[in-house]
């Protein structure tokens, strides 16, 4: 069974920060904010795919890398993002890079997404630009 994105917007990010959803990633696809490092917005990018906000991804996708749409599967449960690794990305840097597992279920099966992500700066905003799954 898929998770309620509503509900969950309502409680702990799914970045496991510590932080109300609200005021951790949730700032961030409203809007309010734009994440000052990679590794925030490698965060926030994993939480939208939680709580299922296509528009997120796409905005804060790289536009000569993203694609022309994205759909996203609700019946996949995302329950846990560990960060590996981290190489640059801070509020200075050009460009960065994180490197992460991504835990889920799907049909009732276990599941890690292991992945690579490249950042890039461009006015002040960090992009996605594109990631080695492994």
């Amino acid at each position: 069974m898929p998770l309620d994105s509503a509900r969950l917007r309502q409680g702990a990010c799914p970045c496991l920060s510590g932080e109300q959803y609200t005021e951790c990633c949730g700032r961030f696809h409203r809007g309010d904010a734009d994440a000052p490092t990679a590794e925030q917005l490698m965060r926030a990018r994993y939480s939208a795919f939680v709580v299922l906000d296509r528009d997120y991804l796409l905005r804060t996708w790289h536009p000569d890398t993203r694609p022309a749409a994205l759909d996203l599967d609700p019946d996949i449960e995302w329950r846990r993002l560990d960060i590996l690794a981290t190489r640059h990305g801070g509020p200075l840097d050009l460009e960065g890079s994180v490197e992460f597992a991504a835990h889920y279920r799907s049909d009732g099966e276990r599941g890690v997404q292991r992945e690579n992500s490249r950042f890039v700066r461009i006015d002040r905003r960090w992009y996605y630009l594109d990631g080695n799954v492994g």
